[in-house]
Formats: C-alpha cells, structure tokens, sequence
C-alpha cells in the first residue's frame, strides 16, 4: 500500500472514531414520571415512578420533563435549576390527568408559595390544579405560585389556580396572591408568559391576584380567567413598593402584552371591612407605574372597576401603555380609569392611549366622594394621553366622560360615539359639579369631541346588544 493511501485510510478511521463518540456524549432527553403511590428509591420510570415532585425536579436536567400523574400531593414545589436555550425543564401533567398541588396541610410562614421559580430560566409548569393554601396569622402572603429574582422563558400554563387565601382582617395587613412574579435582580425577568390558565375563588386583601411587578422586562398574560376574587385581577407596577431596594431605573414591569383574556366579579362587595359601595375599588386591569404595555382584546364585566391606568407612585407614572378592542361593561364603578388617586400621589399617567373600546353601562354605584365616576374617568396629572374611537353607552344615572381637576395637559377625546336612552352627562374640572346635559356645550366647555357623536336610543336596542355581548361571552369560556 502506498504511503498516502494508508494515511488517508487512517484518517477516515479517526474521523469515524471521534464522529461516534461525539454523538455519544449527547444524552436523549429523558421522562420522569412522579405518582401519589410512587417511591423516591424508584428510578422514576413510568412503571417505577418517584413520589416527591421536588425528588424528580432534582434528578432532571435540561431538556427533560417531569410528568406528574392524576392525585393531590401535599408538597411545595421548587425548580431547583435552569434548562437552556431549547432545552427547557417541563414540569407537566400527565396527558389526561390533573395533579393536584395542595396546601392545605401547610402552615404559611411569612410569604411562602406552593410552587417557586427563583433565579431560574427556560422553565415550564403546565397543567396543575395549585390550591388550598389558607393563612390566619399576621404577617403572612399565601401564594399559589412565587416567581422572583431574574430569569427568562418561565412558562405558566393550563393550571388553575384557587382558594389562595389570607383570613387576618385588613386592618391587620391581608395579603396574598394567586401569581406572584416580582423581579428582584439586576437583570430582568424576561420573556415570561403565563396563557391559558384559571384564577378563581381568592381573598387576597389588599394585594392583587396577579402580579406583575419589579424589574420585569417582556411578558405576556394571554387566555386566562380570573374571576370571583378579592381586590385587583392583574397588576403591572412599578417596584417601589414590593421591591423597594431596585434600581430606580428598571425597578418596573415593561414592554407586555395582556390580550384575550376574560375577568369578572374582581371585587371588593364581598369583603366586610369595605364599609359599603363607595369602597367598591377593585381595578380588573391594573396598569400602576408599569410602561409600554398593550391592554387589548379583553372582556371585563361586573367587577369593582374595568381597566386602570393609575399610578399610586410617587416614582413611577403609568405610561406608554394603550388599551384597545376591549369590551368593559355592568362594573361598579368606572369603565376605565385615569391618573392619581386624589390627594395621594404625584406621578400620574402620561402618554398612553384609550382606542376602539366599547364601554357598557357601568357607573352602578357612586363613587367615594357620593359622585359619578365616569364611563372614561380622569382625575390628577394626566398629560398627553389620547382617548379616541370608543363606543361609550350610558347608564340611567351615567356620567359619559368626568375630569376631575385642573391638573394634566395635552390630552385628546376625539372620535368617540357617546349613546344614552336618556339625558347625557359629562363633567370637567369638577368632581363634584353639575353635570353638562348638553353635547354642543360639552364640546365647548372641554375643547374636546369635535369629531365625536351622541345618539339616543332605546332600551331595547342596549337589551339586545348585552343578549349580543353574552352569547359571545359564553362561547369563550
């Protein structure tokens, strides 16, 4: 054989050799399947699966999943690391069956949750009934799911979540939430998404059931329910308040999506300590000191209140944030809210637009000053927001548009279509004042409205568009 031959013979040899053994070193992804009558000594095979959600979680490494099967297990529930980029670490349900997370044998220390994703990324969780966890002591946050510190890709799925509650009085400090993400770190949570899940049966005082807050950089809250809880649905706030220690500069939840989503009876009617309907407060929607948030496609219905862009910051004001295509109708109090709580705070709302909204007879009790709030309510520091292309239908006693102070500038109403079956009402710069009945002289007065319309009509035309809203409704659920 020549020289070069047998060189070129070695060569194909080697490179057979090293081919081989680098498909060798690339483990499959695996399953590891965790049962009620399982054993954490199985190997977590199917057949021999773990017992102990934490044990498998433990054991999985990028790229694998954890399946649980049907059952209620008492556990606390910590991804104790990350997967990687396409390589995510899947805890699921397995394909049929609802496990069942359960807190009612746990005594609630401080805040504490029945699932925690902490400084961890490219995770799932899809598919759980996360429930039953009860406080009575004070100084407590029950959560049904905690994420904090920074990651990315954290994927909240198909889980329904409820009976999340805290029983200390509000006075005493009441707190809890179904869903907690606050970003703590210096990088932000990011690339966060929680789609298709339920959130029901709360009592989380004066806390939100969701909460997006701190330093959270992309998220996306798409296809949930949340509905027969106490105070807030869904929050998008800036840090100042449940991470007081953020850099004031990103110490705010951005740049997310809340589209599609369906909420009702988010209220504070059943709460005793509320002292009657002017306390009615509970924002559906909630955009406080949060940014550059699209609010779009949602239904909102017999809540305290729609949709809020408000800030309660003194830091932080909500802005940048448009909310479209939603439909927010037979709430307490206000369809959509704008600006500072009264006498409270500073930061207000800046820069954000309110379009092709359809708002639907809300204004059912007075507000906390014995007034109308409004279908479209203003109050303090409001500049340079546009409210325009809204279908806005009027109540019996309705207040169509009310601003309340002199405060804000720049503002834009203009393009909407104002419909009452009776005598119309507008309010500007007044929270308290007569009432415009006039739509020529609430054009003049306010400087807005040129391009917009009013129209009387009948009862029966509202009745047949609620028969019209509901029937869509029910075929969401």
């Amino acid at each position: 054989m020549k020289p070069y031959a047998f060189l070129s013979l070695v060569l194909v040899v080697q490179t057979l050799v090293c081919t081989t053994k680098t498909f060798a070193a690339i483990p499959s992804p695996r399953k590891y399947y965790v049962a009620i009558n399982g054993s954490d000594n199985n190997p977590g095979s199917i057949s021999a699966p773990f017992q102990t959600i934490n044990i498998a979680l433990g054991h999985a490494v990028p790229g694998d999943q954890v399946i649980v099967r049907a059952g209620t297990y008492h556990q606390e529930v910590k991804f104790p690391k990350s997967g990687e980029p396409g390589k995510t670490i899947s805890l699921q349900g397995y394909p049929g069956e609802k496990p069942v997370i359960d807190g009612s044998r746990i005594t609630v220390a401080g805040w504490q949750a029945l699932v925690t994703v902490n400084n961890v990324s490219y995770v799932t969780i899809d598919g759980f009934d996360i429930c039953n966890l009860h406080s009575s002591a004070v100084n407590t946050d029950p959560q049904g799911m905690a994420i904090i510190g920074s990651g990315q890709h954290i994927t909240v799925k198909n889980c329904n979540i409820y009976n999340i509650k805290n029983n200390t009085t509000l006075a005493q400090g009441r707190s809890g939430h179904a869903i907690l993400a606050i970003g703590t770190g210096k990088t932000p949570i990011s690339n966060l998404l929680i789609t298709g899940c339920t959130v029901h049966d709360t009592q989380t005082g004066t806390s939100e059931n969701v909460t997006l807050a701190g330093n959270i950089d992309g998220f996306i809250f798409s296809h949930n329910q949340v509905y027969d809880t106490e105070n807030i649905g869904v929050i998008v706030a800036g840090g100042d308040g449940l991470n007081p220690h953020g850099a004031v500069e990103s110490n705010y939840a951005r740049n997310g999506v809340i589209r599609d989503n369906i909420f009702h009876h988010n209220t504070m009617t059943r709460t005793p300590e509320t002292w009657g309907p002017d306390r009615f407060g509970a924002i559906s929607i909630y955009v406080c000191g949060g940014a550059n948030t699209l609010i779009e496609r949602n239904i909102v219905y017999e809540s305290d209140r729609g949709i809020g862009l408000v800030s309660e910051s003194k830091i932080y004001p909500t802005r940048t944030t448009t909310v479209k295509n939603n439909l927010v109708y037979n709430c307490y109090r206000a369809g959509i809210y704008m600006g500072d709580y009264l006498n409270y705070t500073i930061a207000g709302t800046k820069n954000c637009a309110v379009l092709d909204n359809t708002l639907f007879q809300n204004n059912r009790v007075p507000g906390a000053f014995g007034e109308i709030e409004g279908e479209i309510r203003l109050t303090e520091h409001c500049d340079s927001n546009v409210v325009q292309h809204n279908s806005i239908y009027a109540g019996p006693k309705d207040v169509l548009v009310h601003k309340y102070t002199l405060t804000g500038s720049h503002n834009l109403i203009n393009h909407n279509r104002y419909f009452s079956t009776g005598q119309p009402q507008w309010i500007w710069n007044s929270t308290n004042g007569a009432p415009i009945t006039d739509f020529q002289t609430w054009k003049k007065i306010s400087g807005q409205d040129a391009g917009s319309s009013h129209e009387t009509v009948s009862p029966k035309f509202y009745s047949n568009l609620l028969r019209k809203w509901k029937r869509s409704l029910q075929s969401k659920i």
